[in-house]
């Protein structure tokens, strides 16, 4: 029986070095082959044209590069995109992509589903369904910069004009909570081999999971994000059923220890904007006096999102008055504030929406099942798109 093929998608450098070690080839090698994947886009060991004929018939005996299949792909009236990929088993995760002026971003999913059910969350409300391997997390940045690179006529390579400069890991799930395969993600990610973008440029968001948070420190330092939305610990605990483990008080320590270590001199704390709830002026000011506490404080900013309402949440968006008043009692504080603009709301792509609607707008299990059933009848390339050559 032959064994199953290593997915070359899940290894960071160290680990590719490692495993073509286990081949008989040199160090120099596996940044080859790198390159091809994540530089090139590479999928076809034949087109891996430098590196040696006896490697390339290795390689195609017993790795393949395989990121999650899309399953539907739709572009924003604002330019928002976002792919519905599979991720196997009926789990399917959503990847945005956000364009600017002068940069473009990458949401990305680290888990199927989300254990840590926010209250304002609907990606919390569909339950937790299992965590990602590197391969379905680097596998996103993958397949999106290539896809927008074929969009755009853009050719692939380091010559070719980079589309995504900034990756956020806020999509499905809690990064931290699948912290190993996050981890070696992140460094293919800021791997001059591979993607090579800075550590400025590499957001984590985290609900507030205090070790792995020092964990991340000594691994890896990205820039960090963390999911407040509340200032004070009763409120957050009906909000963020995480707070009950981890409050307040150590959630701002932690922010404390990891500045030492990040590329940026501040967190970013994002803050949910919700009517009544957290956005009165008291609550501002509790802010104010949470982050500049002389003890526990912690150099920040803050970004205020206004909330994307659905109706399991029972939680209506401030009104936009009320979030610029709030924003305000911050600014006149000394602290950087920004309200975020809502990006991709017609294509269910705005923050806090992904894939919250995923098993009833797509069906995703359902169709899958109707097309391993064809498959099993009419064989396996029934669906699929295959070149016929001549």
């Amino acid at each position: 029986m032959n064994a199953p093929l290593t997915n070359l998608l899940d290894f960071d450098p160290a680990q590719l070095i490692a495993y073509c070690a286990e081949l008989g080839e040199k160090p120099f090698r596996a940044k080859q082959l790198q390159r091809w994947i994540h530089q090139f886009g590479a999928s076809d060991f034949d087109s891996m044209t430098d590196l040696a004929k006896s490697l390339r018939d290795k390689l195609k005996t017993r790795a393949h590069i395989a990121a999650p299949a899309i399953i539907s792909d739709h572009t924003s009236a604002d330019g928002t995109r976002k792919w519905l990929v599979d991720v196997g088993n009926g789990n399917a995760v959503e990847t945005v992509y956000i364009p600017e002026e002068n940069r473009g971003t990458l949401c990305i999913s680290t888990q199927a589903g989300c254990a840590v059910n926010c209250r304002f969350c609907s990606t919390g409300k569909q339950g937790f369904s299992r965590n990602l391997t590197v391969g379905e997390i680097i596998g996103q940045l993958w397949m999106a910069e290539f896809e927008l690179r074929r969009t755009k006529g853009i050719e692939p390579g380091p010559k070719g004009e980079r589309q995504i400069t900034n990756v956020v890991m806020m999509g499905m799930g809690e990064p931290l909570l699948n912290f190993d395969p996050t981890a070696t993600a992140l460094k293919l990610m800021l791997d001059d081999n591979a993607y090579g973008l800075s550590r400025r440029r590499v957001t984590l968001s985290t609900s507030g999971v205090v070790p792995m948070m020092d964990k991340l420190a000594q691994e890896v330092p990205v820039a960090l994000a963390v999911s407040l939305h509340a200032s004070n610990d009763e409120l957050r605990n009906g909000l963020i059923p995480l707070n009950r483990k981890y409050p307040l008080k150590e959630l701002m320590a932690a922010c404390k220890r990891y500045l030492e270590f990040a590329p940026r001199d501040f967190i970013t704390f994002e803050y949910c904007m919700l009517d009544g709830v957290n956005d009165t002026d008291e609550h501002a000011r509790e802010l104010v006096a949470l982050v500049q506490h002389p003890e526990f404080g912690v150099n920040c900013k803050f970004n205020l999102i206004p909330f994307n309402p659905f109706p399991e949440s029972g939680l209506l968006r401030s009104k936009n008055p009320r979030i610029k008043a709030f924003a305000q009692i911050l600014v006149d504080a000394g602290i950087v504030t920004t309200i975020r603009k809502t990006r991709g709301d017609d294509i269910d792509a705005a923050c806090g929406q992904l894939a919250g609607e995923v098993q009833d707008r797509t069906k995703v299990q359902q169709r899958m099942e109707k097309m391993a059933e064809y498959q099993n009848k009419f064989g396996a390339n029934f669906g699929k798109i295959v070149e016929i050559r001549s």
